[in-house]
């Protein structure tokens, strides 16, 4: 795992962002059981979703361990702790995850017990992303939407071979097939990246099963009025109208610069052909 960069170490009114989320899951049109899990801490500034997977419920509590693991990462009664420490105490979280994980499905003799993940961490003006699978984050600045995640799959691997190629000509691999899981190696490999925070910025966190039905336009047109709420909402319909065909997970997150001298700046107009 890429070390993070040490960030502000959130002391100072002028160092801070107010922080506000909104979540939501719902199991989906095709399956019964919901093996998503989400997490949403905006006052220790720690957000995660996770995709289990194993069946016969096993999915369900792969991924509610790994978010447990995750509840009490930071204590906003104490001084804050720089970014990268974080960052290191979460990856050690989930290294624990990981080796119960495995354990467990040594104990009940099934090939795998494992979920996604997907974190979003923030300190001072810094956040960073920590992930396994395609589980994804989005960032959404100045009417744009960036995927700051990179999906652990197949068809990833695929695409990054064929740089330039139309996915259209590619030999695809079966949909939906992870390359990384917490439980499903020996050894867990996470990625991460730290990133600046700007004034207004927002993150969308979600499962596969809004990503796969949701186009990026229309996400970034949900993101748009900057309401966490309703923008969680709104794509979690958008994924139902279309199908919903996995579980269906989201965490919007918004940063508000507390040092900012003008709170009523508009977000820009949305250029899709900006995406």
């Amino acid at each position: 795992m890429t070390p993070a960069e040490p960030g502000a170490d959130g002391a100072g009114r002028a160092n801070e962002f107010h922080w506000t989320s909104a979540s939501c899951s719902h199991p989906g049109r095709v399956r019964e059981v919901n093996e998503d899990a989400c997490l949403e801490q905006p006052h220790c500034k720690v957000w995660a979703v996770a995709d289990g997977m194993g069946g016969h419920a096993l999915g369900e509590f792969a991924s509610r361990l790994a978010i447990r693991s995750l509840m009490d990462l930071v204590d906003p009664t104490k001084a804050a702790a720089s970014l990268q420490a974080i960052v290191a105490t979460a990856d050690e979280r989930l290294q624990q995850t990981n080796r119960r994980l495995r354990a467990e499905a040594a104990r009940r003799d099934v090939p795998i017990i494992g979920t996604t993940i997907a974190v979003l961490l923030a300190a001072g003006r810094h956040g960073a992303c920590v992930w396994a699978g395609d589980s994804r984050i989005y960032r959404f600045r100045a009417g744009r939407l960036q995927q700051i995640t990179r999906d652990h799959s197949q068809l990833e691997a695929v695409r990054s071979q064929h740089v330039g190629t139309s996915d259209d000509t590619l030999v695809r691999p079966p949909p939906n097939v992870i390359t990384r899981a917490i439980g499903g190696d020996e050894a867990l490999e996470l990625d991460s990246v730290t990133l600046d925070v700007l004034d207004g910025d927002l993150f969308l966190l979600c499962s596969d099963g809004l990503s796969n039905e949701v186009s990026e336009v229309a996400i970034a047109q949900a993101l748009l009025h900057g309401g966490c709420k309703l923008a969680c909402q709104t794509l979690l319909d958008l994924a139902l109208e279309r199908g919903a065909h996995d579980n269906v997970t989201a965490v919007v997150v918004r940063a508000d610069d507390l040092s900012s001298p003008d709170r009523t700046t508009p977000h820009p107009v949305l250029n899709p052909h900006s995406l």
